[in-house]
């Protein structure tokens, strides 16, 4: 039987498919062993996954180092992460690298990974262009490779490289090329390119950048989906009845989309690519649609109560709910400390549902 063109990007998905839940069970395994200290892992993201870099930008407007976030993570203090706790990744036991801009150039805590990701950041450069300061992917992607050459003095090049090729790359980004940029009517991306170009002109950028990781030595990457972006607060108040915003949440479906099919070609065309494609888009959709089957109470608003205001952060004159637990949303873009902890929990069981969920050790003292 001859193979159609139709036939074979189907062989191919489901074969990237396969790949994706054997590499997602490798990680998942090492996230749920006693050696989770040794797992190396390099984060590349936005806000979603920060844990400090912008502190270091001084002129940032993307920042979260001030009062009420950081109320439920150890101490009570903000330490750079958007939102009042602890983020998905560390809800599912992975301790955060440190972020890159607090190290010294040649700390060896570099040995162990570090966090490059930067709120505001977008795979395009111009994404978040008002926020000042931040580190875009490219950016990012700089500083990573400005590690790799510390690391090959510290270690020698041949241990370097087989720490890069076995170490774990964690990559969330979109979501503000969208928020910050696309869906801006006052931003000139949103103006000049339809839907169909800029998605194009996202998955051209990102197959250069995850291709170029390759070339620094990364190997087992995981990249995480867009969420429904029409759903977060910040895009609901734009509704008449504070509903979702159907056509984004669609334009974030079609992303999803484009990246899996990226993500297939890379790791058919990269020699020992492991791409995983984590997919978070229905765990969040349904956790939103039924807040209380997940014990919450209110998902169409913030518990901060800032989802008309200007940046939708939760400044420390913001007026708190008075249950942060009944709130899938912390900010107008972000999830709640307890948001993280179910996602986190979905997020495992749907790659590894044969085993319990994992039960992260109590947060550690924050040392950034």
């Amino acid at each position: 039987m001859s193979v159609t063109p139709d036939n074979k990007n189907q062989q191919e998905v489901k074969k990237m498919a396969m790949m994706g839940v054997a590499f997602s069970l490798l990680i998942i395994t090492a996230i749920a062993s006693p050696s989770v200290a040794s797992l190396v892992t390099f984060v590349f993201g936005d806000s979603l996954t920060e844990v400090g870099n912008n502190n270091f930008l001084q002129l940032s407007l993307a920042k979260s180092n001030y009062p009420f976030y950081g109320i439920d993570y150890v101490g009570g203090r903000a330490t750079g992460r958007f939102t009042n706790g602890r983020t998905i990744a560390e809800k599912l036991g992975i301790s955060s690298p440190p972020p890159y801009l607090s190290l010294s150039p040649n700390d060896d805590a570099i040995l162990k990974g570090v966090s490059y990701a930067s709120g505001g950041a977008g795979i395009l450069n111009e994404t978040g262009l008002y926020f000042i300061q931040r580190l875009s992917f490219d950016d990012q992607i700089d500083y990573f490779e400005n590690t790799t050459k510390v690391i090959k003095t510290k270690i020698g090049v041949e241990a370097a490289n087989k720490l890069f090729n076995e170490a774990v790359y964690f990559i969330g980004l979109g979501s503000n090329d969208y928020v910050n940029n696309f869906l801006q009517p006052f931003l000139p991306d949103g103006q000049q390119y339809t839907h169909e170009e800029f998605l194009g002109l996202l998955t051209s950028t990102l197959g250069g950048q995850l291709t170029r990781l390759h070339q620094l030595g990364a190997r087992k990457m995981v990249f995480h989906s867009l969420g429904p972006l029409g759903c977060i607060p910040s895009q609901r108040v734009k509704s008449r009845r504070g509903q979702c915003l159907e056509q984004v949440n669609k334009w974030a479906l079609q992303f999803n989309s484009r990246v899996q099919n990226l993500i297939a070609i890379l790791n058919r065309n990269l020699p020992s690519a492991q791409i995983a494609f984590a997919d978070t888009y229905q765990p969040v959709l349904d956790l939103i649609n039924n807040p209380t089957a997940y014990g919450f109470k209110v998902s169409n608003t913030s518990c901060c109560n800032v989802d008309t205001s200007i940046g939708g952060l939760c400044l420390p004159n913001s007026k708190l709910c008075k249950n942060r637990k009944d709130y899938v949303f912390w900010d107008a873009f972000h999830p709640s400390d307890a948001a993280n902890a179910v996602l986190a929990d979905r997020l495992f069981s749907t790659v590894f549902p044969a085993s319990p969920s994992p039960s992260p050790s109590p947060a550690p003292l924050p040392s950034h």
